[in-house]
């Protein structure tokens, strides 16, 4: 048995090695660009928000909620992310919760791990931040254009996520490309919208918290505390929540059987928290909110330890 694949988590088996080392080798790039990017430049001064804002987007995506036909999706998080932090640190907390899924959850394969990266990293982030960017100042007339922006930024997050995804399981021959590729961006649409909805309803949250936290300013010692605390409060919430999320199979998972390539994922080459379980604890609530908490705690820990790294490597 391998675990159930969740949105956009490729698991092995899926792409062909060539596809493989092309998505390693595009992530890398992008990866290694973040670890320069302006915007980590006052990310000590932020870590609070950075830390529970990943941890809390890991948290979101353990609650999978239903959608039409029999599918379900979750919320990827690129878009808030990006919204709140900026592309560069987006990245960093999306490359946190995606490594952290794969390695820890089996949540997505480790060969394609690059590939995961890619899509929900590096695709996910730059779409929202290009879309939000050339919207913004046209609607911004607008009563609501804000949000109209924001909305279609975290929507074409996912979308153009989900038509990658395609096109890397078109090349590796898993399914055809005028099958596979409308199929992950049909449906994928319609998960977008809930994303799109998510997203501005956590951004009017953190707008009503702190007006100008979506600003790159440093957060006084208070606000370090109550957004931390708050964020706490909030990722503790949404994993004892996760044991009510939809049991359907998700968008990249019914695209995987309808057409056919299902059997082609390949177990993990290890266990350790597969499907968001404890060992000892067994399949019910209980294990998977214990497993959130770890998941959390791992998430957290990751994002401080790598801006502790940078923030020392570049006062030297």
């Amino acid at each position: 048995m391998f675990p159930l694949l969740l949105a956009m988590h490729l698991p092995d088996g899926f792409l062909t090695l060539p596809v493989l080392l092309g998505c390693w080798l595009l992530a890398g790039v992008a990866l290694a660009w973040v670890l320069r990017a302006r915007d980590l430049e006052t990310a000590g001064e932020r870590l609070p928000l950075i830390g529970v804002l990943a941890a809390a987007i890991f948290a979101a995506q353990m609650l999978n909620f239903p959608i039409a036909g029999g599918t379900s999706g979750h919320l990827l998080g690129a878009a808030l992310a990006t919204l709140v932090l900026g592309p560069g640190t987006a990245m960093l907390v999306m490359t946190t919760v995606v490594a952290v899924q794969a390695l820890f959850f089996q949540d997505g394969g480790l060969l394609a791990l690059g590939a995961n990266l890619l899509n929900m990293a590096v695709i996910g982030v730059w779409v929202t931040y290009v879309v939000h960017r050339l919207l913004s100042p046209t609607l911004k007339r607008l009563r609501w254009g804000e949000q109209i922006s924001a909305f279609l930024a975290a929507w074409a997050s996912i979308v153009f996520a989900a038509l990658a995804c395609g096109l890397e399981l078109a090349l590796s021959g898993a399914a055809p490309a005028r099958l596979v590729i409308p199929a992950m961006g049909g449906i994928h649409a319609l998960i977008g919208l809930v994303e799109g909805a998510i997203t501005l309803g956590a951004l009017a949250f953190l707008h009503t918290a702190r007006p100008a936290i979506r600003q790159p300013a440093p957060l006084s010692p208070v606000e370090r505390r109550g957004v931390f605390l708050g964020g706490l409060l909030i990722t503790l919430v949404l994993i004892i929540a996760a044991p009510l999320a939809s049991t359907a199979p998700d968008g990249l998972e019914r695209v995987a059987e309808d057409l056919g390539f299902i059997t082609h994922a390949a177990a993990p080459l290890f266990h350790l928290l597969a499907d968001y379980t404890v060992p000892g604890l067994g399949e019910g609530a209980l294990s998977t909110i214990a497993a959130g908490l770890i998941g959390a705690a791992l998430v957290l820990a990751a994002i401080w330890g790598i801006i502790a790294l940078r923030a020392r490597h570049a006062g030297r």
